[in-house]
């Protein structure tokens, strides 16, 4: 049995993804809250799933550390705000408030997880615009300074074979004391990403040239360098870190004992892809058709089409906003666009199909919306509004990724309780 502890659990994504991939899976506690609203649609809805047992509906802020459960693995997608932190009275060190990662790190703090998988916006490995890489520098800090390990790797899941151009950092952490951490040699960091590593067991890369023509190593970094193999982490605190810290993240990377090491990578498949017209329902109903409204069709055609605007900023300077058309109708015979939580609304984000058997613009359903995130047909469908329901697929990820990062997990902590047992069974001997 493996033990997960869900945080920012939405409709249960991360917990669909594992329990699809095996039933040695045990969700012991999970946490959503939606703050501001009075009606907490996603949390019934992962109820309407998964039960009320062990899971809760409060502000993560108030929960007692201590009060939850042991558990092998921590999952969750949290979002991506300001990480930035200060020092206060006798040294201490406080994050800006209601910023979420610092609950994650207190969890950690006094449970002591021995792995750890999180979902975020790739922008995170590049904030803020005026000191790039702060934030994750920040988180791996924080990490390196708990006694953990990390891989991470952006994915974007239409390049693996499923139904959408979603794009997201998935962050791997291990503590430096189980058998997994004592696989890693820090003196060929690289190999890990290309062969041992966590992620390329079930996402695979292509190998590269890591030098270019001028004979430079392809990853800048504006740190110490140590022995071409990255980087180390200098600093004296988080604080630090907060205040002084720039590097330029690639879309893979590891950190171990405060070593860095970071890639651009490329993604190697050669499976079947899954296309936006393969998850498209038949005999949809009427009201997601656009026709019927010439008016608002033409603003679709605006919003969708190139357009110069000129503006003017709050000092007064006047500026053209431009930006290049998009398709209309999206293409049916390609993987989705990344849905966002404005999805179906007059927006220029917005999905807009040809339906396969009217030949009519249309509007996806809140069914095919869950298709292109994986979930099962109407997921969502447990009495929360229509719109709420693209909100919470846009705000979702993509299940089938996390289903083949939960082969890889079982197989880790497998390894590493036999590796305990064996240990106790030496120690009696």
């Amino acid at each position: 049995m493996i033990r997960v502890c869900e945080l920012f659990a939405g409709v249960g994504g991360f917990r669909l993804g594992l329990e699809k991939s095996s039933n040695d899976y045990k969700f012991v506690w999970a946490n959503q809250w939606e703050p501001g609203k009075k009606s907490q649609h996603a949390y019934d809805c992962y109820v309407s799933h998964f039960g009320k047992e062990n899971h809760i509906n409060i502000d993560i802020a108030g929960v007692d550390k201590k009060e939850i459960p042991d558990h092998d693995l921590l999952v969750g997608g949290f979002p991506c705000q300001d990480y930035s932190v200060a020092r206060t009275g006798a040294k201490g060190i406080q994050g800006v408030k209601g910023v979420l990662w610092w609950q994650i790190r207190e969890i950690l703090k006094v449970k002591q997880t021995r792995f750890i998988l999180l979902e975020n916006v790739d922008r995170l490995l590049k904030s803020p615009s005026n000191q790039r890489g702060r934030d994750f520098g920040v988180m791996l800090a924080c990490l390196n300074d708990l006694g953990y390990s990390v891989e991470w790797r952006v994915i974007n899941a239409a390049e693996y074979g499923f139904g959408q151009r979603r794009r997201r950092v998935f962050i791997f952490a291990f503590k430096n004391n189980t058998a997994y951490a004592n696989k890693v040699d820090e003196t060929n960091l690289r190999n890990w990403l290309h062969q041992d590593g966590f992620f390329v067991q079930q996402f695979p890369i292509e190998s590269t040239n890591l030098v270019d023509e001028n004979g430079q190593v392809n990853f800048p970094i504006e740190s110490k360098k140590v022995d071409g193999e990255g980087c180390i982490m200098e600093y004296d605190d988080i604080v630090d870190v907060s205040d002084t810290f720039k590097m330029d993240f690639r879309n893979s990377g590891i950190m171990t004992n405060g070593r860095i090491y970071t890639e651009q990578t490329t993604p190697l498949y050669n499976g079947k892809f899954t296309l936006l017209r393969d998850l498209l329902e038949t005999d949809v109903d009427e009201t997601f058709y656009l026709d019927s409204d010439e008016e608002k069709l033409e603003k679709w055609k605006y919003l969708k089409g190139a357009k110069k605007i000129e503006r003017t900023s709050k000092t007064g300077h006047k500026y053209v906003f431009s930006e290049g058309p998009l398709a209309f109708p999206d293409p049916i015979d390609r993987p989705a666009r990344t849905m966002l939580t404005s999805e179906s609304s007059v927006n220029r984000s917005s999905h807009v199909v040809e339906d396969s058997q009217t030949g009519r613009l249309r509007l996806i359903t809140p069914m095919e919306a869950e298709r292109i995130n994986g979930f099962d047909d109407n997921w969502t469908n447990s009495g929360m509004p229509q719109k709420f329901r693209y909100f919470c697929m846009g705000n979702a990820l993509v299940v089938g990724l996390v289903t083949k990062m939960g082969n890889s997990i079982k197989e880790i902590i497998k390894e590493e309780n036999n590796n305990s047992i064996n240990d106790e069974v030496a120690i009696t001997k």
